[in-house]
């Protein structure tokens, strides 16, 4: 848990494919500077001890890619979904009163989105960036439940993403302004999946940048 000084709102970070490390914690403690106090929980602690997995060659190799495979695929929406339950009361039992926000990356962007549907009471905002597979016709994509939420959304993408085409980008987008949620979806021209975090291959820090001042002014409007 990261807080510093008089706490806002509370957030949960869902953790990208790697799970939490310093990379992560260092974004927690960035976003506790503004106010709110910040959860990193690990979605694979069903599957501990695991790693640790260098963001930059992870994928790259055969070991560590079948390994990370096998984690992700064994950690469903559902069970992070459930899981949101947890982490709610967490922040809640840390002093936290109000609306909660939600911020994922990769993998943890469709799991932020699910739990704002999942948790409508409690989610306020909830915000992707290079989220994958949020506009899929599957029953668990958040596309399939954005009738159940009620906080702000914003998404934003990577320029090229084989995890987001387009196709689904207009999929989410349909189905969030059929069921009158407030989002926003951008498009990071130029930018790569995993852009925002720093240890990754492809982190830009101008791209990371513009995804922080984004970030901010939202939770800002939204959960003061």
């Amino acid at each position: 848990m990261f807080r510093t000084g008089q706490v806002k709102a509370g957030v949960v970070l869902y953790m990208d494919a790697f799970g939490p490390r310093p990379a992560l914690y260092d974004m927690a403690a960035r976003l506790s500077g503004h106010g709110y106090a910040v959860l990193v929980p690990d979605l694979f602690y069903r599957n501990t001890p695991y790693g640790p997995f260098d963001a930059k060659t992870a994928f790259a190799e055969e070991k560590s890619k079948a390994a990370l495979t096998a984690l992700i695929s064994g950690t469903t929406q559902d069970m992070t979904a459930r899981d949101s339950g947890a982490f709610i009361a967490a922040l809640e039992t840390e002093g936290v009163r109000g609306a909660i926000g939600v911020v994922g990356y990769c993998m943890g962007g469709g799991r932020a989105l699910n739990a704002a549907a999942a948790y409508p009471d409690k989610i306020a905002a909830a915000a992707s960036f290079h989220g994958g597979r949020l506009g899929t016709d599957a029953l668990d994509s958040p596309a399939s439940n954005a009738a159940k939420i009620k906080a702000r959304v914003y998404v934003g993408s990577a320029g090229v993403d084989g995890s987001f085409p387009p196709e689904q980008s207009a999929r989410l987008a349909l189905a969030l302004r059929e069921a009158e949620v407030d989002h926003v979806i951008e498009n990071y021209v130029g930018m790569q999946h995993g852009w925002c975090v720093s240890d990754h291959s492809v982190f830009d820090i101008a791209g990371a940048e513009r995804h922080w001042k984004r970030l901010i002014d939202f939770f800002g409007e939204t959960l003061g």
